[in-house]
């Protein structure tokens, strides 16, 4: 049985940090409900849209959101719009996924 992602915390990623191997994609993704992992300027990256009510709805996710990456010194692409949110998780730093980028998905799946 594999770690619930909600548990770990993200650790400090640095320059040369290696990225998440397909072994970790694969034990990764079936704990992430409604994720995919696009490709945006050759980058791989965590992508969800989340789907509200109204504007206000979207925006008070929003801030949860960025309160949680405070938290865990860890930051997405956040694009707010009427009914929806859609978070993209990915490595600045090593410029694709890193375990971090799993954990803060799932946090995120979390604050619904």
């Amino acid at each position: 049985m594999t770690d619930d992602l909600t548990r770990k915390t993200c650790e400090v990623c640095r320059m040369g940090a290696p990225l998440a191997t397909q072994e970790e994609i694969d034990e990764y993704m079936p704990q992430l409900k409604g994720w995919e992992i696009v490709e945006i300027d050759g980058i791989k990256r965590l992508q969800k849209t989340f789907k509200f009510n109204d504007f206000e709805d979207a925006l008070l996710f929003t801030d949860k959101v960025g309160v949680l990456c405070e938290q865990e010194n860890h930051h997405p692409s956040i694009l707010t719009e009427w009914g929806r949110v859609t978070v993209t998780w990915w490595s600045h730093k090593i410029k694709g996924l890193h375990a971090n980028d799993f954990i803060m998905a799932a946090k995120t799946d979390a604050l619904l």
